[in-house]
C-alpha cells in the first residue's frame, strides 16, 4: 500500500511540475484604451436605473485579454511533459473552473436585473453613436493556479458614466485566497481537485460581492458611496 501511494503521489507531482497552464496578464488601468479625453464628474446624485433606462456596455481592454488567458488556461490545462500522466478528475476540475465568460455574463445578467436594456457594444464610438441614457465600463481580471504560484485572485468592477461620459460612480467586487502548493508531494489527487475547484469559489465570491456593491451603489446617493479617486485628474488614453 505504501509503495502504491508514494507511486501515485510521484506520478501526481510530476503531472504538476510539468503542466504548462498561463499565467495571467498583466493588468493596466481600467480604462486604458477606452477613452480618448479625460473623465469629469456627473452632477448625478444617483444612477438612474428604472425600466425605462438604457444601459450600453463596453468591456475594458482587461476584460478582452482576462477572457483571452482563461481560454488559453482552459486549452493548456494538463499540457506539456506530464500530459501522459494527468488524472481526468484533475484536468476536468481545471477546465471546470476557467470559465472565460463567467465575469461577463455574470454581470450582464446583473445590469439587465437593473435596467430596462443592457446593450454590449465592441468599442465606445459604437456605444457614444447609440448615446445610450447611462454606460458603463466593465473590467475583469483572474489569477487563478498554475505550477508556479498557488495564489488565487479574482476582481471585477463597473464604472458608470452618464450619457455625456462623466463619472458617476463604481460597483467593485474582489476576492483572493492563498494556498498551499497544489504541487506538493504529500497531496492527494482528491485534495489537488479541491483545490483546484476552490479558485472558482474565488470568483464567485468576487461577483456575489460585486452585487453587494451594485446594489449599494443603485440605491443610495454617489456621494455617500465610495468613488473613483478625483476622476476629473484620470490620465487620458
Amino acid at each position: 500500500m505504501k509503495l502504491a501511494l508514494v507511486s501515485t503521489l510521484t506520478l501526481t507531482t510530476v503531472f504538476l511540475s510539468g503542466c504548462s497552464v498561463p499565467t495571467a496578464p498583466s493588468a493596466g488601468p481600467s480604462l486604458e484604451g477606452v477613452f480618448s479625453e479625460p473623465v469629469g464628474r456627473s452632477n448625478a446624485t444617483r444612477i438612474p436605473n428604472d425600466s425605462n433606462v438604457a444601459l450600453g456596455m463596453v468591456y475594458s481592454h482587461n476584460t478582452q485579454a482576462n477572457r483571452a488567458y482563461l481560454q488559453d488556461y482552459q486549452a493548456n490545462a494538463g499540457t506539456g511533459f506530464g500530459q501522459s500522466l494527468l488524472v481526468q478528475e484533475i484536468h476536468d476540475a481545471y477546465v471546470a473552473t476557467s470559465k472565460p465568460d463567467l465575469a461577463v455574463d455574470w454581470v450582464k445578467a446583473s445590469l439587465q436585473r437593473q435596467f430596462g436594456s443592457v446593450t454590449v457594444y465592441p468599442d465606445m464610438q459604437s456605444l457614444q453613436s447609440a448615446r445610450p441614457d447611462v454606460v458603463a465600463i466593465v473590467d475583469s481580471r483572474s489569477q487563478l493556479i498554475t505550477s508556479r504560484s498557488s495564489d488565487i485572485e479574482a476582481n471585477v468592477s463597473a464604472d458608470f458614466y452618464d450619457r455625456n461620459l462623466n463619472y458617476i460612480g463604481t460597483a467593485r467586487g474582489h476576492d483572493a485566497k492563498a494556498l498551499s502548493p497544489v504541487w506538493a508531494d504529500y497531496k492527494r489527487s482528491e485534495d489537488i481537485v479541491a483545490d483546484i475547484h476552490e479558485q472558482q469559489n474565488i470568483q464567485v465570491r468576487a461577483l456575489q460581492k460585486f452585487d453587494q456593491s451594485l446594489s449599494n451603489l443603485l440605491t443610495n446617493p454617489t456621494s455617500n458611496i465610495s468613488m473613483l479617486d478625483n476622476p476629473q485628474n484620470k490620465k487620458p488614453y
